[in-house]
């Protein structure tokens, strides 16, 4: 099938904006619980009427502080109450947020400041106020850096306490469905971050139509999620704001160290994580149980779930099987679904491909994790598996009033109330992005005739880690050359747990480093030399400097040879072909990752 397009069954609001939630929670539920936060005393509930309150005083601050209709103001911090207090104010005020992640490096948080004009910046604490204090005189534009330690929430309540009600409300209300709501800055091929302009209309179209369809998740009278990804990617980004227009009590979680203590507390009945937890709640059961001398009734249980769960599909479940199912449910699978609090019934997937195994896996345990697809540019979800129509290995089929089509390149391409407004001040890369109507979103796949989504290879050349970070390999290959000892690189892990590197050296420099420091043999001999990986280290350790932690480079090979344009790696202006080289470099990428 070349296109499929699901119709849609819900009316998108054609005025008002994303703050109108708040304002009806307030009006039509004020008593109901809508976050359970984390405070030195516990979990503390957080009803509709309070929240609309603490936004109300925090926007009046910004507006008093002179932030006018339509200016950015950033968030630099990790996942916190704060950040969603925020970014509703934010909006109140008329304003548009621009999210930084926490472990960007100082030039990332640069570029985005100065390139989306920011007037403000709320960090989380001193680290983040010290990099940003670097940059100001940078920034002729930014007026204000406050911080969550230094009380920012207290300060900006009180900067706002003589604007009235009236004048909230007018500044509120003036947004509309076409109005910024967000600046979310994400990777392009050359390395400079681009900024995806998503609009107020964006964000309720998405909701509009996915929280109709995650019925089970967001119609729930007790439904609740502990948010613990990055807010400054647009995958919980979109749950958050859907949690709100629908009710459901949110929680956060900042600190890994805490997550299993707090799952267990908060008890959600649902969560949103990308294929590198699951990978890792996975793993770590796995070696825990072999550690306890248990790993071949560990092994028994994950291979009965995987089958379990590949019979519901065919629609006959063997009675051999549903008795071992049975046995391990109350042996093994109980655990691990009381790990997660104890109430998790469904997961939504993201950011990354989860592979099937892991899929059936989770459902065979009785988390039925729900894999979807989408890009930043299209605020989140442009397909999504269902609890009532889900294919395990697919991304599911197009959110209703969403057209998926495959261009004859084999690109996935997409049409919907979802897709963004363009880049920021980026009217190129837009164009690129955006034709007829379409959005070409740089991945290969197929439709089956269904309707299902399956994903097949990346056109572009993004890495996507298996945590669901998006990672420019160029900014990194370009430092590590400038190296003189080092002749090409390529980046890999896509897919992977972490970002690694394949690095050739430079057979002209070789010679003379190698008299330096007194070696005898060839670049081939002298691969895993501690010294020659002491050069290269320090080349991988400079180019890490350009970027945060998920993007940097953990582990890279040496190869015994270099890259040359008479061998076919090199195009004749010196470019790397990346799929010829990962072509023949498979074992090696293998080895690297211990596959």
């Amino acid at each position: 099938m070349r296109e499929f397009a699901t119709p849609l069954t819900v009316e998108i609001p054609a005025t008002g904006n994303v703050t109108d939630d708040v304002v009806v929670n307030a009006r039509d539920h004020a008593d109901t619980v809508v976050f359970s936060r984390r405070t030195e005393d516990g979990w503390t509930d957080v009803t509709a009427a309070e929240f609309h309150d603490q936004v109300a005083s925090v926007a009046k601050g910004l507006i008093a502080a002179g932030i006018e209709a339509g200016d950015r103001v950033a968030l630099l911090s990790k996942t916190r109450y704060e950040w969603t207090l925020l970014d509703y104010a934010i909006w109140f005020a008329g304003a548009a947020t621009v999210p930084i992640y926490e472990t960007s490096s100082t030039d990332q948080i640069g570029w985005i400041l100065e390139n989306s004009g920011a007037k403000a910046v709320v960090a989380e604490g001193a680290d983040h106020l010290a990099k940003v204090t670097g940059l100001r005189k940078n920034l002729p534009a930014l007026n204000h850096v406050w911080t969550f330690e230094d009380n920012a929430v207290d300060v900006l309540t009180s900067l706002g306490a003589d604007i009235d009600d009236a004048t909230l409300e007018k500044r509120r209300t003036a947004t509309t469905p076409l109005d910024l709501a967000t600046l979310i800055y994400t990777s392009g091929t050359t390395g400079r971050p681009k900024g995806c302009m998503l609009t107020h209309g964006n964000f309720m179209f998405e909701l509009g139509s996915a929280v109709h369809e995650l019925d089970r998740l967001f119609k729930d009278e007790k439904g609740s999620t502990l948010l613990f990804l990055p807010l400054a990617h647009v995958f919980a980004r979109i749950i958050q704001v859907g949690c709100i227009k629908a009710r459901v009590r949110l929680g956060h979680s900042a600190d890994i160290k805490n997550l299993v203590e707090d799952l267990g507390v908060f008890q959600p009945t649902f969560i949103l994580a990308v294929p590198r937890v699951f990978e890792k709640v996975f793993n770590t059961a796995s070696q825990k149980a072999a550690a306890d001398g248990r790993g071949k009734i560990f092994q028994r249980a994950a291979d009965t779930a995987i089958a379990w769960s590949r019979a519901q599909d065919s629609g006959r479940v063997p009675l051999r099987i549903r008795a071992q199912h049975a046995l391990f449910d109350k042996l093994v699978y109980g655990k691990l679904r009381a790990a997660l609090g104890g109430e998790c019934q469904y997961a939504v997937s993201g950011g990354a491909p989860l592979g099937e195994r892991l899929g059936h896996f989770y459902r065979g345990i009785g988390l039925v994790i729900l894999e979807g697809y989408g890009l930043t540019e299209t605020t989140a979800a442009l397909t999504v598996n269902l609890p009532d129509a889900q294919k395990v290995g697919t991304v599911g089929r197009p959110l209703g009033g969403t057209t998926a089509r495959i261009a004859d390149d084999g690109e996935l391409l997409f049409k919907g109330g979802q897709v963004f407004a363009g880049y920021w001040d980026n009217e190129a890369a837009t164009a690129e992005a955006l034709t007829d109507g379409w959005f070409h979103t740089g991945d290969v796949g197929e439709l089956d005739d269904e309707g299902f989504v399956r994903i097949t290879g990346r056109k572009k050349e993004i890495l996507v880690t298996a945590g669901g970070k998006n990672v420019a390999p160029a900014v990194l290959e370009d430092r590590i050359r400038a190296h003189a000892l080092v002749s090409q690189c390529i980046v890999v892990g896509d897919g992977e747990p972490f970002i690694g590197a394949l690095v050739t050296i430079d057979p002209e420099s070789f010679p003379h480093w190698a008299q330096e420091h007194g070696k005898s043999g060839s670049i081939a001999d002298l691969v895993d030399d501690p010294d020659l990986r002491a050069a290269v280290q320090a080349a991988v350790d400079d180019a890490n400097k350009a970027v945060s932690k998920a993007e940097s480079i953990r582990k890279f090979t040496i190869l015994p040879i270099d890259w040359t344009e008479e061998d076919g790696q090199l195009t004749p202006s010196l470019k790397l072909k990346r799929n010829v080289v990962m072509r023949e470099h498979r074992a090696d990428v293998a080895e690297l990752y211990g596959h």
